[in-house]
């Protein structure tokens, strides 16, 4: 597969996705989906929801509300979800040290997900991540909005979204497969970069903005 030639600028702006690239949301979501389902009796398969992390929220409360509730259902869930969700989500390993690596080069390291901005700004404050800018509500080619306003030149993600994004923003696409997507997957979506995980992030990032640029 022929790849995009990127020239990066210095210093470089990145931007990283949140769930299940910095963060594994998983626990809290289950946690808040649980207690969707207790709150208005309407049964949510949370072990199933919680595979399919990603996309807006309002496109998983279709799979268990009718259409004309789910907007009332995504604002009780966000209501609820800084109290049950923030304690229960973990960072995910590196994740830290990738946005240091960004910040220690000169760079700005921002946050652009999906999430609900203020909640995902909670998680990164409860667990003293701290990025440059965070920037939420936006999914997949709505991330390049974003991207291209801070001049972001690296996009860092972990689902299809998130290589969207980055095409459609014109940078890099690095991805970890800590989300839904395996390795092969993520080289067969058109990923630039598939890592593992975030801790190989920081060395990744030195031989990159090392390397000669064309």
């Amino acid at each position: 597969m022929t790849h995009m030639a990127y020239t990066t600028p210095l210093p470089v702006t990145v931007g990283f996705d949140l769930d299940m690239t910095l963060i594994d949301s998983r626990p809290g979501i289950h946690a808040c989906y649980t207690a969707l389902t207790e709150r208005t009796g309407t049964y949510i398969d949370a072990d199933l929801a919680i595979t399919r992390l990603g996309p807006p929220l309002e496109e998983e409360l279709v799979n268990w509300f009718p259409a004309e509730h789910v907007p009332a259902m995504a604002d009780l869930y966000r209501e609820m979800y800084p109290t049950i969700a923030i304690a229960a989500t973990p960072a995910l390993p590196g994740a830290r040290e990738a946005i240091t690596a960004v910040q220690e080069t000169g760079g700005r390291a921002i946050v652009v997900t999906a999430k609900y901005e203020p909640n995902a700004k909670l998680h990164l404050k409860y667990l003293g991540i701290d990025p440059d800018a965070v920037i939420g509500n936006l999914w997949a080619e709505q991330k390049a909005e974003a991207l291209r306003e801070y001049g972001a030149a690296i996009y860092v993600g972990d689902h299809a979204g998130d290589v969207r994004a980055a095409r459609a923003a014109g940078t890099l696409s690095v991805t970890v497969a800590t989300g839904p997507y395996g390795t092969d997957q993520l080289h067969a979506l058109g990923a630039d970069v598939v890592l593992t995980d975030l801790t190989t992030f920081p060395d990744w990032l030195t031989g990159y903005l090392d390397a000669p640029r064309a």
